[in-house]
């Protein structure tokens, strides 16, 4: 059991099984995060209930995103004492794909060996019985409305669980299969589908709270013609109901009896067989009644049972005609799936591939389900279909977008059956005057779909030709070889019919609200109908600005425009890396520059070229590179040529023929193909939204700065490229190559691809450079002269760096030389000597007093005290000079002297000095 209310994460699991011509086997494969109601019961006086006997579930969440944990017993009423409810998990809360949550402790833990997990999702595949949550009911659609009737004979008709499918009815009752689901943030439902009977209408659609229907994508289902399919929708945020119903054909109309049609059977023309042969097959009795055929989408069926257009404001899905709710519109444009007649907008005819002239005769015959190539004149012929649409208008809730280029569409199934060379060409005409060759597909191919953008508003027609040969043989050899066309579809045109209504922006005005233009670069909330601005940095999707999901992120290294329209670079680019950052302004490479391949020649030997033009950057987002087709019919007026005379985009392919081969003064460019329509992102890994830069493809890069590569992707999607093309630009950093440096394709493939669908081209130039910056230059300080200093600034080599900052000027400051230094130590030495030699001079004056008084009282000290004669003076009074001669007892140096002379000073800063009395007694200190 998945955690209830969380997104959606879709699983691909396909089964291979045969095809059946019935509706009875749809299986339905899906999974979508769900918030489950409590129920309880009513508690009767028994046992305590045990943990085998009871289930935890979570109570919806309240308007502050908590709920609670309760315990709900399996069968109500054979069990009391359940645990009491506990405060559960937030309503954000979700584990892991491959994780399971432990209602006992609310935890995420890993699914056991064997198992697995959706993470937040759920999976229904086991159809033993209807599954909880699911209702199926029918209806009789031929019966009055009334409470009673509604239902009629439909009883049983309803969807049934087969064990590992559920199935369909396949009666004339509508057969609804239903499941709500609310959703805590936005997801998918994805299923897979057997519908091999077209004539069973089977649809499926989603209906939000307010009861709209999703506009995302068609809600009719396509037939399977090669097994089981898988079919998935993306699902907002709160309560979905999702709706798979499915009815047989009938009149789709109010009346008790069904409206018939009387089947007639001729040959087809023109006729190339003979019925009077033997074995020939007879033509089968007319005058049957069959029930009437359903019409297309967006028309209804009249009493006389003809399908005429529903008023614009309304839509149908073939019956009867609805108006669009409140707060929508009609997505009009033309849906072709049942091909019981030539539509009137479509024309068929034969031109003949030997003269190419019109035969008056039918190229295409319509088959119920699909329509197909006639027999034709000769197997050489082209069988033409074509369709003719009066011009276009964009959606009312879409604002026109100069940026956008799209103005509709046309999607088309088809597929082809040939036994030798045959083609299919599809082309594209403007004013039904020039028809262009859009794509061709050689030989059988299986049933596919091709989708064609359009780009200019007018008068526009789409041309499909089937040669089953080249051969200008006549005859008719291959009439088996046969091209089918299942479905065409054209959004967006002029006086066009509806299939579904689509939420828009609502305008408040005295008659109600009304569906108004949003300003560009704002989604339409569909809850409210309001206009929002996208984030910055995010651009608009084109033609589904449904909530705020349809605001894309910008990828690395671009930014939006400011009506939200396209992503682009503004030549500048930033990058970090373990040692520095680096900025690089590449707006010397902003200008076109263009690039030719090797030359190239054909089966008759003429040359060439293929010829590339490239813009990089900047522009806002404008696309600068135009290739063009200069090989022009002289008879359409100018003006009128048609659009496909040039192209832009960011990078464009032409074919050149040069001027000695086709003998004009100038070549010729022709078949010009866009490369590069959008910037994905600018950045240095080589892998980017699926498109890889190998760096194998072009020389390695030795100066250690990284490559900074431009992402493109191409809006054309060709038979052998069905995601489109795509393109890279590889700019590296040259400094010998002065801008705009030198464009390189790839040695290994000399028209820059090696597939046909992504091309790779290499830059180099010093203008994709880092810019420069205080690391790429160093300081040289001179020697000092004549007191002046000089610091200069130079470029480190080599130079990696173009533009930033600039060298800083030469610095000079005052400086003192050698000379100046040593006399001032010559000095500071002379006078410390000098000072030295007074103070040395005045110790030893002193020290010769000091030693003369010191002499006086070791002579005086050998008296007694009492025989001492009267002194003449008890000491020598300050001032006085002594000019007595000194008797030294012992000779001592200077030094010696000085040591003696501290060494008796005592501590109170008098002498100590021996006395010897002249007894000879021992000696005293004073």
């Amino acid at each position: 059991m998945a955690e209830p209310g969380h997104s959606l994460h879709p699983s691909a699991r396909g089964r291979g099984r045969t095809e059946r011509r019935t509706l009875r086997l749809l299986r339905l494969l899906f999974w979508v995060g769900t918030a489950f109601q409590v129920t309880q019961g009513a508690v009767r006086e028994l046992h305590a209930c045990k943990e085998s006997e009871y289930h935890y579930e979570y109570t919806a969440c309240d308007s502050t995103g908590s709920r609670w944990r309760v315990a709900v017993p399996h069968t109500p009423g054979l069990c009391t004492s359940l645990p009491d409810p506990v405060k559960g998990t937030e309503c954000s809360f979700s584990c892991k794909a491959g994780e399971f949550l432990d209602m006992k402790d609310q935890s995420c833990k890993p699914c056991a060996e064997g198992r697995y997990s959706l993470g937040t999702g759920i999976r229904f595949d086991e159809w033993d019985e209807l599954p909880h949550g699911f209702a199926t009911l029918s209806t009789n659609m031929e019966m009055e409305d009334s409470t009673t009737g509604s239902t009629g004979n439909c009883t049983s008709s309803k969807w049934v669980p087969l064990g590992d499918h559920i199935s369909s009815n396949t009666d004339e009752c509508m057969a609804t299969l239903m499941y709500a689901v609310n959703l805590k943030q936005s997801g998918t439902v994805n299923f897979e589908y057997y519908y091999p009977d077209s004539s069973i209408i089977f649809e499926f659609f989603v209906q939000n709270d307010q009861c709209q229907p999703s506009a995302d994508d068609s809600r009719w289902m396509k037939t399977t013609e090669k097994g089981w399919e898988f079919h998935s929708v993306e699902l907002n945020r709160g309560n979905n109901v999702l709706y798979w119903r499915t009815t047989a054909f009938s009149v789709w109309s109010k009346v008790s009896k069904p409206v018939l049609t009387q089947l007639m059977y001729k040959w087809a023309q023109p006729k190339i067989c003979r019925e009077d042969l033997e074995e020939a097959v007879t033509l089968p009795a007319s005058g049957k009644k069959i029930r009437c055929p359903p019409c297309n989408p967006g028309f209804f069926k009249t009493n006389s049972s003809t399908c005429e257009p529903c008023p614009y404001g309304s839509y149908s899905n073939g019956s009867d005609c609805s108006h669009c709710p409140a707060g929508t519109e009609p997505a009009v444009g033309f849906e072709y799936k049942w091909w019981n007649k030539l539509p009137t907008n479509m024309e068929t005819t034969v031109l003949s591939g030997i003269n190419f002239e019109y035969k008056g005769m039918t190229g295409w015959e319509v088959a119920g389900d699909y329509i197909y190539t006639a027999v034709g004149a000769s197997d050489n012929d082209f069988m033409i279909l074509t369709l003719v649409v009066p011009g276009f208008r964009s959606p009312q809730s879409v604002m026109a977008d100069t940026e956008n280029k799209e103005v509709a569409r046309i999607t088309f199934v088809f597929e082809t059956t040939c036994s030798v060379n045959c083609e299919l060409y599809f082309m594209v005409g403007v004013n039904s005057r020039v028809n262009s060759p859009v794509e061709t597909w050689k030989g059988s191919k299986g049933k596919q779909s091709y989708t064609y953008i359009i780009e200019k508003n007018t008068t526009m027609s789409f041309t499909w030709a089937f040669q089953r040969t080249t051969s200008h043989e006549t005859g008719r050899m291959y009439t088996k070889d046969v091209a089918k066309i299942f479905s065409i579809n054209v959004t967006n045109v002029l006086d066009g019919v509806a299939s579904y209504c689509r939420p828009c922006a609502l305008e408040a005005s005295d008659l109600g609200s009304s569906c108004t233009s949003c300003p560009a670069g704002y989604y339409i909330d569909r809850d409210s109908g309001i206009c929002h601005s996208c984030p910055s940095n995010t651009i608009l999707k084109a033609h589904q600005p449904y909530g705020a999901q349809a605001c894309i992120p910008c990828g690395p290294g671009t930014k939006s425009n400011k009506i939200h329209s396209l992503c682009y670079n503004d030549c500048t680019f930033s990058v970090n890396t373990p040692t520095r950052t680096f900025n690089y302004n590449f707006s010397a490479l902003g200008s076109t520059v263009s690039l030719a391949g090797g030359p190239s020649f054909t089966s008759k030997g003429l040359k060439y070229f293929h010829h590339f033009t490239l813009s990089l950057c900047g522009n806002q987002g404008k696309k600068m590179s135009v290739c063009t087709d200069n090989v022009t019919d002289l008879r359409i007026p100018d003006g009128e040529s048609g659009f496909s005379k040039s192209i832009s985009a960011y990078v464009c392919q032409a074919v050149i023929i040069p001027s000695e081969v086709t003998g004009y003064k100038a070549g010729v460019s022709s078949q010009p193909v866009s490369l590069a329509d959008r910037l994905v992102g600018v950045t240095t890994d080589m892998t980017l939204d699926g498109i890889t830069s190998p760096a194998e493809l072009f020389h390695p890069e030795s100066l250690g700065i990284p490559d900074v590569i431009f992402f493109y992707r191409s809006n054309d999607v060709t038979q052998s490229c069905s995601s489109g093309r795509s393109t890279t630009i590889r700019v590296r950093c040259s400094p010998l190559k002065p801008a705009p440096g030198s464009l390189l394709l790839p040695s290994t493939c000399s028209d820059g691809t090696c597939d046909g669908c992504n091309f790779h081209f290499l830059w180099e130039s010093v203008a994709a450079c880092p810019l420069c910056s205080a690391a790429d230059y160093h300081a040289i300080v001179s020697s000092c002269v004549a007191g002046i200093q000089k610091t200069t600034y130079v470029w480190r080599e080599p130079k990696l760096c173009s533009g930033g900052i600039s060298l800083p000027e030469q610095r000079v400051t005052i400086c003192k030389t050698i000379d100046f230094w040593l006399k001032v130590g010559i000095s500071a030495g002379t006078c410390t000597a000098i000072l030295l030699t007074v103070l040395t001079c005045y110790f030893w004056k002193k020290n010769r007093k000091l030693e003369y008084k010191y002499s006086k009282l070791v002579m005086n000290a050998t008296l007694k005290d009492c025989d001492l004669p009267a002194a003449d003076s008890c000491a020598i009074m300050e001032g006085e000079d002594v000019e007595d001669d000194l008797i030294f007892t012992s000779k001592k140096s200077l030094f010696g002297k000085i040591k003696s002379f501290t060494s008796k000073r005592t501590p109170d800063g008098f002498d100590s000095v021996p006395l010897k009395t002249s007894s000879g007694g021992p000696d005293m200190d004073l």
